[in-house]
């Protein structure tokens, strides 16, 4: 406490030293208990938070076991030939588990045209006059206008830089030599059998740059056998598919298989479609330990001498856990409860993976879809877990009311202590007051003594004793 005076100075008594006694008589054995007050809501508090974040951990796995869409996926698994991947392999909810054995016999590619020799240079002027282009491929198509005086460069950059190019690259190949050629090389990526690069004109002088002359007939550029645009073709089980592209959608039906590289000789790529029993698994390992973890945390923080000691709304908490597991749950084939599907409870009231009844390895094998709708059904097990988790970890549950009981606790505390430090001031000041009289009475009486002893002193016949 702040100092007003300096008692005992009139006196010569200690009166600071009794003061401040009197004062931490009252003072600290309060201080103590508001300490150990907060202390024990602090502790309290940090574990109600360690407990809810386990429990939130679990909630994010049972968000994930109570989606069906978690039971539905599928895996490929894909043996590729020694020279190389052929294929790539994407399947929807719906593909039915099989093996399949994949050829790829050829890839798909687009058209590519070539000029004649018609021009010895890029600089060659392809028409005074200009004119219109019209470029098709398939279904797809633009036009490019040429200007008048254009050259074999100035072309190659009007059909590359238009905005309406769907797909279509040209390039200048210079032969070099004695009798040099520039040829015009025009490629599209529009693929699949009878998807030909097309391009006409509006005036003769643009045969040269054109498959189809303005009169009719063939013009300057061709498309040799090899370049033609062509579809990709694969065997699937020795049944021959073919594709406009290198992506087979519904080949094998709900399957997307991608064409990657022709094989050699007779190599094959090896295509297992199944059930996603790995992803699953995994997701009941993580159930698995993330319920263990909540479970475990509740028991640390309940222990004797922990923070929750002796709480029994967290005792309730872990014997609901434990309870909810015993959920039986109905339209999910022969499977009713956890305990069917190859995992146990231990003793201590922890999960463990159990091959008493059957694995869970077992169990996806046998009836995959009925461990799912174990799990994700209306009544399965995650949906139980789900409510009773959304009852003490949303806004209004549980775990809410018990944080705010004790932060207005701790809140109190403050408050009392606040209280307490005035008490204390007002105290301290009302016992200097005391002390301030005593202390004036006390120095007047031993002035008005050594005034009296001073008098009888200059009496005749009085002898002051000395020792």
């Amino acid at each position: 406490m702040a100092t007003i005076t300096s008692a005992g100075v009139g006196s010569g008594l200690d009166l600071e030293s009794i003061i401040q006694a009197t004062v931490n008589a009252e003072d600290l054995p309060r201080m103590k208990r508001f300490e150990e007050s907060k202390t024990r809501f602090s502790v309290q508090l940090s574990g109600l938070g360690a407990v809810k974040s386990t429990l939130s951990a679990f909630q994010d796995i049972i968000k994930k076991l109570a989606d069906p869409a978690n039971f539905s996926k599928r895996s490929n698994t894909i043996t590729q030939p020694a020279s190389g991947d052929l294929i790539s392999v994407a399947s929807n909810s719906s593909a039915t588990p099989g093996n399949f054995n994949i050829k790829v016999n050829q890839l798909a590619q687009g058209s590519r045209a070539t000029t004649n020799a018609a021009f010895t240079a890029p600089t060659d002027v392809v028409s005074a006059a200009g004119g219109k282009l019209t470029i098709a491929a398939g279904t797809k198509s633009f036009e490019v206008d040429v200007a008048a005086g254009a050259t074999l460069e100035e072309v190659r950059a009007a059909i590359n830089d238009s905005a309406d190019n769907f797909g279509v690259s040209v390039n200048i190949i210079n032969t070099g030599g004695a009798t040099p050629e520039a040829k015009l090389v025009i490629s599209s990526n529009v693929s699949g059998t009878g998807n030909d690069l097309t391009i006409t004109n509006d005036n003769a002088e643009l045969d040269n740059i054109s498959t189809t002359a303005f009169g009719g007939g063939a013009g300057g550029l061709t498309i040799a056998v090899a370049d033609q645009a062509r579809d990709a073709i694969i065997e699937v089980d020795g049944i021959a598919v073919s594709s406009e592209t290198n992506i087979f959608k519904d080949a094998v039906q709900d399957l997307t298989i991608t064409a990657k590289k022709v094989s050699e000789g007779t190599e094959t790529a090896k295509l297992t479609v199944d059930y996603d029993k790995t992803g699953v698994e995994k997701l009941i390992d993580e159930f698995i330990a993330a319920f263990n973890n909540a479970v475990g945390t509740i028991e640390y923080h309940t222990k004797a001498g922990a923070a929750l000691y002796g709480d029994s709304a967290m005792r309730g908490l872990k014997n609901q856990l434990i309870n909810t597991l015993s959920t039986s749950v109905s339209g999910a084939g022969g499977f009713e409860t956890l305990f069917d599907v190859g995992i146990g409870l231990t003793k201590a009231g922890k999960l463990e993976k159990s091959t008493l009844v059957r694995s869970v390895n077992e169990a996806l094998t046998s009836d995959y879809a009925d461990v799912g709708k174990l799990f994700s059904g209306e009544t399965g097990l995650a949906k139980t877990f789900e409510s009773f988790l959304e009852s003490h970890l949303e806004t209004e549950g549980s775990f809410k009311f018990r944080e705010e009981s004790l932060n207005k606790s701790l809140r109190q505390i403050e408050d009392d202590k606040a209280s307490h430090d005035y008490r204390m001031t007002q105290l301290e000041a009302g016992l200097r007051a005391k002390y301030a009289s005593l202390d004036v009475l006390i120095a007047s009486m031993k002035s008005s003594g050594s005034y009296i002893t001073q008098q009888l002193a200059s009496l005749p016949g009085f002898t002051s004793s000395k020792k």
